[in-house]
């Protein structure tokens, strides 16, 4: 018998506080002997611009915006281009033994994406791969690893993290991303999307329940942080504090 995904109710945090609670989720089923996977939705307190772990060039203008105090800065541990967290919902799910097959991997793990916005009439497709500007930032191309409108805007960018046989994949879903401070971070305006028909938070439950169907296999099975996960969180936070450059 499937044992049932775990999901997580949603939480705000910080920049470091994310990405220490999704690391933390991926070394749980990395050392559990009988691993389970694992789905979490969440959102960004203040604008945050998370870059991809391999991402090592910073432009002054980041620099200096987080200097100003107007973002934050802090890195993934999945791949891919710097992604400006406002206006927007970040997935994150670990999954044991996914798929080899890192093509494969990422389709399969975006069928209830697509589910979702297939049932608000706004379809979605793979990205080509196509670059359409330098600017670093992950929505300047679309990568067979994303999802894009009929009109080649794109809504939905992933990437992904394996270590040893466990997969966390990473994604920004973007509603109504700011669109100032998004030029003056990529010198470009944010991608012109269809209007959603539907709240964040109406979104939100869709999007869980399309996991149960594509991902889940069935009801996932909710479980908050339990203490100790919460002091082993508040213990890394303090890692991904790192002030940039």
């Amino acid at each position: 018998m499937t044992t049932p995904w775990r999901w997580i109710p949603p939480l705000a945090g910080s920049g470091p506080f994310q990405m220490a609670l999704d690391e933390l989720l991926l070394d749980q089923a990395v050392a559990a002997r009988v691993p389970q996977a694992c789905l979490r939705l969440y959102s960004w307190s203040g604008p945050w611009l998370s870059l991809g772990y391999h991402q090592r060039h910073l432009p002054a203008a980041w620099l200096a915006l987080a200097g100003q105090g107007q973002l934050g800065l802090v890195r993934r541990p999945s791949g891919g281009r710097a992604v400006l967290h406002g206006g927007s919902l970040t997935y994150a799910l670990i999954q044991p033994n996914p798929a080899s097959d890192r093509r494969q991997a990422y389709r399969h793990h975006c069928r209830w994406l697509q589910r979702t916005f297939a049932e608000l009439g706004l379809p979605l497709s793979f990205g080509t791969g196509q670059a359409e500007g330098d600017s670093g930032s992950c929505f300047a191309r679309s990568s067979a690893a994303d999802l894009v409108h009929s009109n080649g805007a794109k809504r939905i960018g992933s990437a992904q993290l394996w270590r040893r046989g466990v997969l966390l994949q990473h994604g920004s879903l973007l509603i109504d991303p700011p669109r100032e401070l998004w030029s003056q971070l990529f010198q470009e305006p944010p991608p012109e999307l269809p209007l959603l028909p539907e709240g964040v938070a109406e979104l939100g439950v869709r999007l869980r329940r399309a996991a149960e169907v594509d991902l889940g296999g069935g009801p996932l099975q909710e479980q908050p942080l339990d203490r100790q996960e919460w002091a082993e969180l508040h213990r890394r936070i303090a890692s991904k504090l790192k002030v940039f450059p």
